[in-house]
């Protein structure tokens, strides 16, 4: 690696994803403090990639998840062969990930063996079974080929993205939240399907108690999760609980967590947001498991049933009962808020 050193990275398409791969772009920051590290991504994830001071570029490719979009894959990387890439690294396995990197004769091309890749890339990295979570995959593919992947993630290496508290001030003013009052976040989402989420009635409980505790409760989310946001606060029953989803940018959405003093969330990309944006986060996981997609903050604390057919990582319940998530109550993660706040107010101390 030399001073002169400026990476392409094909980023991933899901929102925790993007998120986690700071991590990648911390690495190759503390290897190289001069390392010029440009981002391919789709539009939504600009703002979170703004937010990120490793990142000088992000580059949008507004191609849908899964679809091919050769012309516009083809436009983009002619314009990148003026960059002069050192390197590319291809986060996301599937050939057309690999697209941009190869039409822009970026001379060294680094990812996992995936999908008809041959060629595509030069520098092809076998997936170890040692890595068994997302961000440590990503994290490996900037070592060198035969460098030994660290059995956790450092502490220096986890994701954080910058806040704007002149953004979070005129955010309390137009959605009306308390001045000066604390904020817990409920993200009741999760883009990967129904198996990931905890009912909108147990969120409901759960903000119905938060507000009577005296705290701003804020309903996040994308436009497509509005209804859910609108169940909450209907079961909430408690002016103090707004639903916010979809009426917020992403960078909005980082601001206000940054703010919170505890957010709730199903294992989505908002979780790992959550984290990143600094907020205590309390992690409901039911088809999914925290072995793989672990919060990336020592402010956490994982709920879960652990129940026999869990984790089946589908997204649809196979037999149909969900016992993972409808019969884990509101009381055991208010019992997960209560500890967790207890345990930061004992470290402020």
């Amino acid at each position: 690696m030399t001073a002169a050193d400026k990476v392409l990275v094909v980023g991933p398409s899901w929102v925790g994803d993007m998120v986690m791969a700071q991590a990648l772009y911390k690495l190759l920051r503390s290897e190289d403090p001069q390392v010029e590290i440009h981002v391919v991504a789709p539009p939504w994830s600009l703002p979170v990639l703004e937010r990120m001071p490793e990142v000088a570029r992000g580059l949008e490719l507004a191609v849908g998840h899964g679809e091919l979009g050769l012309g516009r894959r083809a436009t983009l990387a002619r314009q990148l062969r003026a960059e002069r890439y050192t390197r590319a690294i291809v986060l996301p396995r599937s050939a057309k990930a690999a697209l941009v990197p190869w039409l822009a004769r970026v001379p060294l091309r680094t990812g996992f063996r995936g999908e008809l890749r041959y060629g595509l890339l030069n520098d092809m990295r076998t997936l170890d079974a040692r890595l068994d979570q997302t961000v440590k995959r990503f994290v490996a593919l900037g070592l060198a080929r035969d460098a030994a992947m660290p059995a956790e993630l450092p502490a220096e290496l986890r994701p954080r993205l910058r806040s704007d508290v002149h953004n979070l001030d005129r955010l309390r003013v137009t959605h009306g939240l308390t001045p000066g009052a604390r904020i817990a976040a409920l993200m009741p989402g999760a883009e990967y399907g129904p198996a990931k989420r905890w009912p909108a009635a147990h969120f409901g409980d759960l903000a119905a108690a938060l507000a009577g505790a005296d705290a701003d409760v804020i309903v996040l989310g994308s436009a497509k999760e509005r209804s859910i946001g609108d169940e909450v606060v209907a079961r909430a029953a408690n002016a103090r609980v707004r639903n916010l989803c979809g009426v917020t940018s992403l960078a909005d959405v980082v601001d206000l967590l940054a703010a919170a003093d505890v957010a709730v969330s199903n294992d989505s990309g908002l979780l790992h947001v959550a984290a990143a944006a600094g907020a205590p986060v309390v992690a409901i996981y039911g088809s999914s498991s925290p072995k793989f997609t672990p919060p990336l903050t020592t402010a956490a604390a994982v709920v879960s049933l652990g129940i026999e057919c869990s984790p089946c990582f589908a997204r649809d319940c196979p037999l149909k009962h969900l016992k993972c998530l409808n019969d884990l109550g509101p009381t055991t993660v208010l019992r997960a808020v209560d500890t967790l706040r207890a345990a930061r107010r004992s470290e402020s101390r």
